[in-house]
């Protein structure tokens, strides 16, 4: 043998030449191999192993390096190959050398695949049984059989025909496990894992040979001790395991066919054991007692191994387990920080939870904390798959413990499960969190809560698992809103689905969890709370209740609708419209805002929508179920909400409830085929009740959606549809709709009728008929503004319902809410107009016939009442300034009418009507808002006269008026007496004058002390209000334009007066006397110096209304009082306190008063000083009081002479102005002031407190 080459020169010199040949590779040398040496090298004896190893060397490297070279030289002759592989195969059981066994394997593995014959490796399995059998002992097999295993992996196909034609070889096998050598048994159970390992090889192995396998596997593992042995039977097992009826057959097996070699001595022939002995070891110790080993692999391999038991048929095989206390030490194995192990253990017990017995011992011998621990470092590892597996074992415990068990007792050990759950839901992976939101729903079963329930907690929890459904991403399609269905989701899309389906699972737990302890005392309050002791702060089940609604609100809500506008979900709509229906028993007194909302946001389109979808053919009956219970509470909860004007009776709201549970569930089809639902009429021989049903829940579905601002069909579609309806009903002669839907139909046509054409007389005498068959028609009425034209624009309609209707919106009371309260304030603020007025006022300008209606209430109706409408027709009157003709010739005929009655009844004492004191406010509002040239026709006259010869004639109104002018000390601000107390003076001194003026008839006089008048106005003038005094002079004037007589008013000086008096002044004075006068003149002269804008006006008239008198009765008088210095005083404080003073058209007018009576009193300066204050001011900024005030100076001043005469200048400069005057718009001087000023509940008219200026005729009222 030279260098390499594979030649012996001792034999080679005999060889044939064509067994030689050289393999060298060009540029590495020769390399020569001669067949023929080498099988004569292996089969000797004397040649030494290092000359073998070094030949199998080269024929490795040839097989290596050149490809097919070894092959064709071998296949010259079949036999030489066949007789070349049994050299190397014998060497395996000749050779010692564990180096030149293991490359007599090597090569021999490579020539047969080399080969790729099967005739060679059959030769081999034949051989290799033949040894077998012909040997009495396996000692020296080993290297054989680590051979043999070595061969399948390099030829998996050859497992298939081992199994099939060499069953002797695989029984021999079997019976070499028999020896007591653990590391022959290790290679033979390589061999059977590679067997077992390949597909259809149990199918055609024996039964009993299958069977003793699984004995002698029992037997092997029970007693190994090398670890290479353990891990070849565990992989045998486990191929074992995957079949069902292997399972079978090793949990079945008779313990006592199992025999030991534990205590069998090793014999030197190597006999097989004694199998007399037994020894018990069924499967579940045997994996009991690897998992108690130290060696972790040997602990993942027995936890698979019980999982792969299991997984077959866990009903089966799990009291076994049980029995042999697996669980316990699968518990323990918990604490391993190893992910492969942790996945296997809690697939075990995930498995173990199928079996009710695994539960007996589950709280008093595994106990719970274990796991809660695991999960707690599972969810710090990176392996997600461990984490869900653990939460998904959480999970399978809540949700499988019996519920006569608690698992949670106390408070600390449900808080720690709520944490591990929580940091599950916190978890990255969507995967993960969806399993922790599934564990979550499982822990809110009512059973699983500790005592006191950790209400806390389960905040903490719902609001997180809804908090991460809105932060998830969008779905991809989200933005194609055209249909229900779009395109195939994404991977994350569906994860995100999951989750937000899982989460809605939990939420709806929670929500019946608070159903739950609202309805069990005992989980309301902390039963270790002392009972003296009160409790601090909020009602934690309340807290709970509020935080599942403003989840509902805020996340659950607005995540739903988004994931259904890309992929909705049968299952996950069911949960929500659940969860919804649940609100409404939690908290009922946030649910009317709450429906609103919801109403508003368009739920009810997006709930019938997916119904039809989703319901379509009786498919999903739950969610069919789930959706209308939560339509059917949201109604009901709409519905009840009604005005205090609609009076809706409890039987009525029974019978909207048993309407929408009969009616919802069949109302499944898409929105564009209700019109046709709607004006189907039933079948001829069938019951009406059932389509009927459907037909009014479909009416009260459009209600509610039109009224909160949904439109699911277009307005001329709905009304065409409820007329059809309503029609239909009455043609087939079926009793009338019930007054809930009657009031569904008549808001729908009202709301919808401005889009509609008319309706003809047919239909509305239906209609008329169908709302008449109410037994009150306050049940039908709905508060919305189109409800009113929609009765006032047929007069039929009009005729019957319209003063309904009108008493109805006038009763209309908001409800007391902060937002209304806000609302009501600025209405008396004069901020805001009360919108139901306006309404109402917009009515008027359209029909005005419906004025008539509403002065009929006045006149008619209750005080509340008449009030209310009187309160329109003062702000229609108000906005209509200067009463259009028709409007005065349609009022004040009625007004003359209601007057004429009230006297007529006044006058046979039958007493005066309630409204009485509302009609006058009317006349007054007339009197006020008319067109000046309309005062004194006709009708007008006639009206004045009555009111007031009603005032006149009736004795309680005079007996009234006396016991009020009687009242003590007026309070300084005007309320209460004093604000009567004003109201009579107007009042009186109205009378006065138009009694004067109409020589009215007078039944019972007012007796007026002057003394009193006079000593208000000049001792309490600083502690009285100033409307009371400026009511107190308008009545002081008026007393005085008539001379102090009156039949209405009879004046006398009070107890100082005494009887008339002899001197000739004071007589002709009497009751005023000159010493009143006199006092009286320095009260007014003191009023004028407050200068009060109201005072002024009233005490300017007042006074010249005195000295009138006193030019009437004593010349001499009023010229001496004029001439007083005090006089001068006034004037020179007035003229000095600025232009704004200066030309106040009561300063001017006080001028002329003063000037008319003495001609000394005005001066040229004073004259100089006007002058140049209009000069300043300019003619265009004078008001039209002080321009006409201004001209009624100059005019006075032509008449006259002052004394000293004025300059030259100033005489041209007067002149010039006065041109100026009389060339400005006559509108815009003698437009004065006529309107009504509401001080408080007082209403006062302006021109009693205006200015009196020739031109002007004073006050009236």
């Amino acid at each position: 043998m030279n260098g390499v080459d594979v030649v012996y020169e001792k034999f080679h010199f005999r060889h044939d030449p064509k067994w030689c040949e050289d393999m060298g590779q060009p540029g590495n040398g020769e390399l020569i191999i001669c067949v023929a040496c080498v099988i004569e090298m292996m089969e000797s004896d004397s040649i030494a192993s290092v000359r073998k190893s070094v030949a199998l060397s080269g024929i490795s490297r040839v097989l290596k390096d050149k490809p097919g070279a070894l092959k064709e030289l071998l296949l010259q002759d079949q036999r030489v190959c066949l007789h070349f592989t049994a050299s190397l195969l014998r060497m395996l059981h000749t050779v010692v050398d564990p180096a030149t066994l293991e490359q007599a394997m090597q090569v021999l593995v490579q020539l047969l695949l080399e080969l790729q014959s099967e005739q060679s490796v059959q030769f081999i399995l034949n051989e290799i049984h033949i040894l077998l059998c012909d040997q009495s002992s396996v000692k020296g097999f080993l290297p054989t059989f680590t051979f043999l295993g070595k061969l399948l992996d390099a030829f998996p196909s050859l497992t298939q025909c081992l199994s099939s034609n060499h069953v002797g070889l695989l029984e021999q096998l079997c019976s070499v496990l028999l020896y007591p050598d653990e590391g022959l048994k290790a290679s033979v159970f390589y061999v059977w894992q590679r067997l077992w390992g390949a597909a259809g090889v149990a199918q055609s192995l024996p039964t009993p040979l299958r069977d003793w396998l699984c004995t002698l596997l029992l037997q092997t593992l029970a007693n190994a001790c090398s670890p290479l042995l353990t891990v070849n039977c565990l992989g045998v097992l486990k191929e074992l395991l995957k079949l069902s009826e292997v399972v079978s057959v090793l949990m079945n097996r008779p313990c006592d066919l199992l025999p030991s070699d534990a205590d069998q001595s090793l014999e030197n022939d190597q006999e097989p054991q004694s199998t007399s002995q037994a020894q018990r070891c069924p499967l579940p110790l045997i994996l009991k007692k690897l998992l108690l080993s130290g060696d972790e692999t040997l602990q993942v391999a027995s936890a698979q191994c019980i999982a792969a038991v299991l997984v077959h048929s866990p009903s089966q095989y799990c009291t076994p387990f049980i029995q042999a206390d697996v669980p316990e030490f699968l518990f323990e194995r918990l604490s391993c920080g190893s992910e492969v192990l942790l996945w296997s253990i809690y697939s075990c017990l995930l498995l173990l939870t199928e079996e009710p017995q695994f539960f007996s011992k589950y709280h008093s011998v595994y106990g719970i904390e274990s796991l809660v621990r695991s999960l707690k470092e599972a969810l710090r590892l990176t392996n997600q798959e461990v984490q869900r597996q653990g939460l998904l074992l959480l999970t399978e415990v809540l949700e499988r413990q019996p519920v006569g068990v608690h698992l949670f007792p106390s408070g600390p050990g449900f808080v720690a499960v709520a944490e591990v759950v929580l940091a599950g839901v916190s978890s990255p992976c969507l995967k993960v969190a969806t399993q922790a939101a599934h564990a979550a729903a499982a822990l809110l079963r009512a059973d699983h809560q500790s005592n006191p329930v950790q209400y806390e907690e389960l905040e903490k929890l719902v609001e997180a698992i809804m908090r991460r459904c809105s932060e998830l991403p969008l779905p991809a399609s989200s933005r194609r809103r055209g249909s229900l269905k779009g395109p195939e989701p994404s991977s994350q899309d569906s994860g995100a689905g999951g989750f937000v389906l899982q989460a809605l699972v939990c939420f709806l737990a929670a929500c019946r969890l608070a159903e739950h302890c609202s309805s069990e005392p005992g989980l309301k309050e902390n039963v270790f709370t002392a009972p003296s002791r009160p409790s601090q702060g909020p009602d934690p089940l309340e807290s709970m209740c509020l935080c599942l609604l403003r989840c509902c609100d805020t996340l659950c809500i607005p995540t739903v609708t988004r994931q259904c506008e890309c992929s909705p979900s049968a299952q996950m709509l069911q949960h929500f419209f659940s969860s919804l229906s649940c609100q409404f028993s939690l908290l009922p007194s946030f649910m009317p805002s709450f429906a609103v909302k919801l109403a508003s946001s368009g739920v009810f389109r997006f709930a019938l929508e997916h119904k039809a979808v989703f319901c379509t053919g009786n498919r999903n009956p739950s969610l069919n179920a789930a959706c209308c219970g939560f339509l059917q509470r949201l109604s009901v909860c709409l519905l009840s909400q009604s005005a205090p004007a609609v009076c809706i009776h409890p039987q009525d709201c029974a019978e909207m409830e048993a309407l929408l549970q009969s009616g919802l569930p069949s109302v499944r089809c898409r929105l564009c085929d209700w019109p046709a639902l709607l004006c189907e009429a039933p079948a001829p021989h069938c019951d009406p009740a059932t389509p009927r049903a459907t037909q009014y829940c479909l009416l009260t579905l459009l209600h509610l959606t039109l009224q909160y601002g949904d439109r699911l069909l277009p307005d001329s579609t709905v009304f065409s549809c409820v007329v059809t309806l309503l029609c239909s009903v009455q043609e087939q002669g079926e009793s009338p709709p019930p007054p809930s839907v009657l009031r569904s139909a008549f808001y729908l046509l009202s709301v919808t009728q401005g889009k509609s054409p008319s309706l003809d007389r047919a239909p509305l005498q239906y209609i008329t008929k169908a709302l008449c068959s109410s037994p009150s028609f306050s049940s039908l009425y709905t508060h919305h503004p189109p409800l009113l034209h929609f009765i006032f624009h047929y007069p039929e309609l009009a005729n019957h319902f319209g003063p309904q209707v009108l008493e109805l919106w006038l009763s209309h009371r908001p409800e007391a809410t902060p937002q209304s309260d806000t609302h009501s304030k600025k209405i008396e603020q004069g901020q805001e107009a009360d919108p139901d007025v306006t309404h109402l006022q917009a009515l008027l300008e359209k029909n005005p016939s419906v004025i008539l209606t509403l002065l009929g209430m006045v006149c008619t109706r209750e005080a509340p009442l008449a009030e209310r409408a009187l309160e329109v027709l003062e702000g229609f009157l108000h906005s209509r300034r200067g009463c259009e003709a028709n409007l005065e010739a349609l009022l004040r005929p009625t007004l003359l009418q209601v007057l004429q009655q009230v006297n007529l009844e006044s006058s046979q004492g039958t007493g005066v009507g309630g409204s009485l004191p509302v009609v006058l406010r009317l006349l007054c509002l007339m009197q006020t808002s008319s067109s000046p040239e309309n005062h004194m026709d006709g009708i007008h006259f006639k009206l004045l006269y009555q009111a007031v010869s009603m005032l006149l004639c009736n004795t309680g109104l005079m007996d009234q008026l006396q016991a009020t002018l009687h009242l003590a000390s007026p309070s300084p601000s005007l309320s209460g007496p004093s604000a009567l107390l004003c109201c009579s003076h107007l009042l009186l001194s109205s009378l006065i004058t138009l009694q004067h003026a109409h020589a009215a008839q007078v039944h019972r006089s007012i007796s007026l002390d002057v003394d009193s008048v006079v000593h208000a106005l000049f001792f309490r003038k600083k502690t009285t209000d100033s409307l009371l005094l400026a009511s107190s002079l308008r009545l002081l004037q008026a007393v005085l334009d008539v001379d102090l007589e009156s039949p209405v008013l009879c004046v006398g000086g009070g107890p100082s007066a005494g009887k008339r008096p002899l001197g000739e002044t004071d007589s002709s004075l009497y009751p005023l006397g000159s010493h009143r006068a006199h006092c009286l003149i320095t009260a007014l002269y003191g009023l004028l110096l407050q200068k009060q804008e109201l005072l002024l006006n009233v005490t300017v008239n007042c006074l010249g209304s005195l000295l009138g008198f006193l030019q009437r009765r004593s010349q001499s008088t009023a010229q001496h009082v004029v001439c007083q210095p005090w006089t001068r005083f006034l004037l020179d404080t007035l003229l000095n306190s600025g232009d704004s003073c200066m030309l106040h058209p009561a300063t001017l007018s006080l001028l002329t008063l003063l000037f008319r009576y003495d001609s000394g009193v005005l001066r040229d300066p004073d004259l100089s000083q006007v002058l140049d204050a209009v000069e300043r001011r300019g003619l265009k900024e004078l008001g039209a009081n002080t321009a006409q005030a201004l001209r009624q100076l100059f005019t006075q001043l032509q008449c006259g002479v002052i004394c000293p005469p004025p300059t030259e200048n100033n005489r041209l400069r007067a002149k010039t102005l006065m041109k100026s005057l009389s060339s400005l718009p006559l509108t815009s001087i003698d437009n004065l002031p006529t309107s009504i000023m509401r001080v408080g509940e007082l209403s006062v008219c302006l021109s009693d407190f205006t200015v009196k200026t020739p031109g002007h005729p004073g006050s009236q009222s």
